[in-house]
C-alpha cells in the first residue's frame, strides 16, 4: 500500500508568471521517477499537494490535464509561507507533489450532454484541465455544445492569454470572457461581473445540459440564483470547493461542512448535495 504522507520528487521544468501582479505562476513538473507518473493518476478536478521542504504543503487544484502526458500543472497564488517559497523557486530545482487527491467533476454522467463552465479569478485552474480534457480529439464527441464563461477583475488579471485566445478561434467552443472593469480601448470582449454575464450568455436549461462552478465564494453567491433563474436543476450544478481544502486525506478536520469532509468527500460537490449542508461555502 502506498504511503499517502510521502510526496513524489518533482523537477520544476517551466515557471510562467500569469499575471501583470506577478501574484499568480503555473508550475510545470516532471517526475523524476517514471513509475511516479503512472501512479500519480488523476482526473480533471481534482487536486494535489505541493510539498516544499522545511516549509510545508498546499493544497492546490491541478490545472493541467490527465490528457497532457509527461508533466502536471499547478497555478499557484502567492498568499502564505510556502506559495511565496515556492514562487521564489527556479526552474530546476525540486521538490514533491503529494496525490492525486479528492473527487473529480463527473464526466461519465455528462458525456452526451451540453456543458457550461463558469469561472472567475485564479478558481480557473481545473476548470482550464477541464476545457482541454474536453477538446481532447479523442473527447470532444462525447460532448455536445461547449459554453464557457470566465472572468477577472483586469484583463491583467486572466489566467493562460494564450490559451484563451486559442478557444476564442474555435468552432466548437463557446468563449465569453469578461473583466470586472476596464479602460483598455482595444478590450473586444465583455465587460461585466461574471452573474451577469451568465445571466446573459448561457444557455437556459434542461435535461442535457450542466454547469460547472468554481470561482471566490462572492461570485458563486451571485451566480447561483442566476442559474435557479435559468430552470437549472440543483443535481445539474457542480460546484467546486477548493478552497476548503487542507491535508488532503481528511485527517485534520479543518475542510468539514457539516458531516462532509471536503478533502475526502470532494472537493467536487452538486449543489442538490450541498443544500443539506450548512451554508459554510
Amino acid at each position: 500500500m502506498e504511503n499517502p504522507y510521502l510526496p513524489y520528487p518533482v523537477r520544476i521544468e517551466e515557471i510562467i508568471t500569469e499575471t501583470e501582479d506577478k501574484n499568480l505562476k503555473t508550475f510545470k513538473f516532471v517526475f523524476l521517477n517514471s513509475d511516479d507518473e503512472e501512479k500519480f493518476a488523476y482526473k480533471s478536478g481534482q487536486f494535489a499537494e505541493l510539498s516544499v521542504t522545511g516549509k510545508g504543503e498546499i493544497p492546490i487544484g491541478i490545472a493541467s490535464s490527465p490528457t497532457e502526458k509527461g508533466f502536471v500543472k499547478f497555478t499557484v497564488n502567492k498568499v502564505g509561507l510556502v506559495s511565496s517559497f515556492l514562487h521564489s523557486m527556479k526552474e530546476g530545482d525540486i521538490m514533491g507533489i503529494r496525490g492525486p487527491m479528492g473527487n473529480w467533476y463527473p464526466w461519465e454522467t455528462m458525456a452526451g450532454k451540453n456543458v457550461v463552465i463558469i469561472g472567475g479569478g485564479f478558481a480557473f485552474t481545473t476548470l482550464r484541465s477541464s476545457i482541454i480534457y474536453m477538446l481532447d480529439p479523442a473527447n470532444r464527441p462525447k460532448f455536445k455544445d461547449i459554453n464557457v464563461i470566465y472572468g477577472a477583475r483586469t484583463p491583467g488579471m486572466l489566467l493562460y492569454g494564450d490559451e484563451l485566445a486559442e478557444w476564442e478561434k474555435r468552432d466548437d467552443i463557446n468563449m465569453h470572457i469578461t473583466v470586472d472593469a476596464t479602460e483598455d480601448p482595444d478590450w473586444k470582449y465583455n465587460v461585466g461581473f461574471v452573474p451577469t454575464i451568465t445571466e446573459q450568455k448561457a444557455p437556459p436549461a434542461d435535461a442535457e445540459t450542466y454547469a460547472i462552478i468554481c470561482g471566490p465564494p462572492i461570485m458563486i453567491k451571485f451566480t447561483q440564483p442566476v442559474l435557479d433563474n435559468l430552470g437549472y436543476n440543483h443535481d445539474q450544478i457542480i460546484m467546486s470547493l477548493e478552497n476548503r481544502m487542507k491535508c488532503g486525506i481528511g485527517m485534520c478536520g479543518r475542510c468539514n461542512i457539516g458531516k462532509e469532509f471536503v478533502c475526502k468527500d470532494g472537493p467536487v460537490f452538486t449543489l442538490a448535495e450541498l443544500n443539506t449542508t450548512p451554508k459554510e461555502y
